[in-house]
């Protein structure tokens, strides 16, 4: 949801005229912004429904998430890069819990988890 909420206050920006390099490119990143966003609600709804591929696609999620995270935290951005490494080092260590592998073990054609 956050991302979904940065995506709109990019797109908001771009529409009032902040400045920019490449105007294409703005709109390429507001593309991207959206996309990865929608991708994420997909992970989270199937995980959240007992699929067992959306833990990949967390995970992948967390590691990009991290990969930002500690620049931002030794860049100068101590809570900014918090804000990003915490929830995705819990993020990260949850979907490797048992309890999480038992509930997403849901392949396409059986009955739901829950």
């Amino acid at each position: 949801m956050a991302l979904l909420v940065a995506a709109g206050w990019y797109g908001f920006q771009l529409l009032t005229g902040a400045p920019v390099l490449s105007f294409w490119g703005a709109v390429f990143t507001l593309g991207l912004l959206l996309a990865f966003s929608a991708w994420l609600f997909a992970v989270g709804y199937f995980l959240f429904r007992g699929y067992r591929w959306p833990r990949a696609g967390a995970l992948v999620a967390q590691l990009f998430m991290l990969t930002i995270g500690f620049p931002t935290l030794t860049g100068g951005y101590p809570l900014a890069g918090l804000a990003m490494l915490l929830p995705a080092g819990v993020a990260i260590v949850l979907l490797f819990d048992k309890r999480v592998i038992s509930f997403a073990s849901r392949a396409g054609s059986q009955p739901p988890a829950l």
